[in-house]
């Protein structure tokens, strides 16, 4: 049969009630009737202007409700979404569309410009069409609202298929970034084939069953997915809560806003947030401290980060605030999810980096030999069952991230840890960010966390400087919390005290540059830059 995304959401928007709101950004609520009338006019306006199934649809966009229904519309078409990082400048932006072989292009109207430079360099792509008020900025431009509003609004009665993908294209720490090729059929069992605690963690057996399912929990809450949706955790957190029958609610800052977040989990009652670490964590934390009780978050239930590591200090704090709450570590990629997982509560405890180990998961060497539990030995984890088919265009690079190792095909992008003795890992970080200094191997991650926990330091990331005598130079790049003074030795010995002497960075120093992408992602490749040029000063 197969599962895919726009036979769901053409069956869930037939049980949920139209008048519940779909999808909310500020003043703006879509309800579920108009999502589903919008994006049937969008999915036929699309076909209707040459696409076929299979095309390709770049999304160049921030986070709005366009970026949902235009989502949606691709599922119903049988259309392929492609994400675009819309801090990307000319060229990064060319080789997405021209590497992705994107045949239309939506985009945000403050993006005109970088489209207009552009267009003549892709002459594949068909069909422009600009979100904003009005007239598009742009002579070639179709506007936004007039395929989204002219139509009958009803469903386009297409068959469709499991094998129907979705890219999400991955920067990673090296390289050109890659699409990741995700099928329905295996994102869909990847993500729980439907099960919810309200069915008793029993994926339904057909989309009619999963569609009287959510009929009868009347659809799930509003979710807020705090992260970009051009970046995985928050692309996949709008898309669990629309085939669940749910809420989308986005965001209007352009860059993350705690007290806007926590506005909106009060205004609206919302059930979730996703977020990536602690650079969500921390300014969340830090606004209900700032003063107690000026918030209402008891409605919330699950916060989940996914993509770095969150810190059990301030999973404690949040719990301070409603100890109802299920704080969630996801240990996943773009190439995988479902490697591991950590849950902390109000009366349990869990430790930094540690993860209950995900089905179908296994830790491998570099020469594919299975690490013993216990063993201490650092391996690789990769996980078999519902992974992606690949990356687009690139059979070498698909060939080592999704390797076939005694007869069973694996998806191991590339992340270092140990397994215990009782199968829970301890991760350590990218390999592509590993540190070698002296002959000794030193995970950034392990020593971030450390350096975090300093009461000085707010932000911390850990990077190898090329160096003479040790190859490279564990250095550590903090962003400091306000009015705390900095001691470099002092914070040397902090670390020092907590880890071994190799692990320790030479050189601690105040960062002067964004650490991290607005979706909570490391940059190691420009922090590293950036140390190298502070360092030879």
């Amino acid at each position: 049969m197969g599962w895919n995304y726009g036979d769901i959401l053409d069956a869930v928007g037939n049980v949920v009630a139209a008048d519940k709101p779909c999808v909310i950004q500020g003043e703006r609520i879509v309800t579920w009737g108009d999502f589903n009338r919008r994006t049937n006019n969008l999915a036929r306006r699309f076909l209707n202007r040459g696409l076929q199934a299979s095309d390709k649809v770049a999304f160049y966009l921030r986070n709005e409700p366009a970026y949902v229904e235009t989502l949606a519309a691709c599922f119903k078409a049988r259309l392929t979404h492609v994400n675009v990082n819309y801090r990307y400048v000319a060229d990064e932006l060319f080789y997405i569309l021209d590497n992705s072989d994107a045949s239309l292009v939506v985009y945000g109207r403050e993006f005109a410009d970088e489209v207009c430079a552009l267009r003549e360099r892709l002459p594949n792509v068909k069909v422009w069409v600009e979100v904003g008020e009005g007239a598009p900025a742009v002579d070639f431009a179709v506007p936004y609202e007039d395929l989204a509003e002219i139509g009958d609004g009803e469903p386009l009665d297409i068959p469709r298929s499991g094998d129907d993908m979705l890219f999400l294209y991955t920067g990673g720490t090296t390289g050109m970034p890659k699409g990741v090729m995700w099928g329905f059929n295996e994102l869909w069992q990847a993500g729980g084939s439907g099960a919810t605690p309200a069915t008793n963690m029993v994926p339904p057996k057909s989309v009619a069953e999963h569609a009287a399912n959510v009929k009868r929990s009347g659809g799930g809450g509003p979710m807020i997915p705090c992260c970009p949706l051009m970046h995985g955790t928050g692309l996949l957190t709008a898309i669990g809560s629309l085939l669940q029958g749910g809420t989308v609610l986005l965001l209007e800052s352009p860059s993350f806003d705690a007290e806007e977040a926590w506005r909106a989990v009060a205004k609206h009652k919302a059930t979730g947030l996703a977020i990536v670490g602690d650079a969500f964590a921390k300014p969340l934390l830090r606004a209900l401290d700032e003063e107690q009780g000026r918030f209402d978050i008891s409605s919330v239930l699950v916060i989940i980060s996914s993509g770095v590591m969150w810190s059990p200090e301030v999973k404690k704090g949040l719990l301070r605030h409603n100890p109802k709450m299920v704080l969630t570590d996801s240990f996943g990629a773009s190439e995988a999810v479902g490697f591991g997982r950590s849950d902390t509560t109000g009366d349990g405890k869990t430790e930094v980096a540690k993860f209950t180990i995900g089905e179908n998961c296994k830790v491998f060497t570099e020469d594919h030999r299975e690490v013993k539990p216990g063993s201490g030995e650092v391996g690789f984890i990769a996980r078999s069952g519902p992974i992606p088919r690949g990356y687009y265009k690139d059979p070498d690079k698909t060939a080592r991230t999704f390797p076939v190792i005694n007869g069973v095909r694996y998806s191991m992008p590339g992340d270092y840890c140990t397994v215990e003795a009782d199968g829970t890992l301890t991760l350590l970080g990218r390999g592509s960010v590993c540190i070698n200094t002296a002959g000794e191997k030193v995970y950034p991650e392990e020593v971030e966390e450390v350096l975090k926990s300093h009461p000085a330091v707010r932000d911390a990331l850990v990077v190898g400087v090329p160096d003479e005598k040790w190859g490279q130079a564990v250095t550590g790049v903090v962003e400091l919390e306000p009015n705390q003074p900095f001691d470099e030795q002092e914070v040397r010995s902090h670390v020092r005290g907590k880890l071994a002497g190799y692990k320790t960075p030479k050189r601690i120093i105040v960062a002067e540059i964004a650490m991290r992408a607005s979706n909570g992602k490391a940059d190691y490749k420009g922090v590293t830059q950036f140390a190298q040029e502070r360092l030879s000063r």
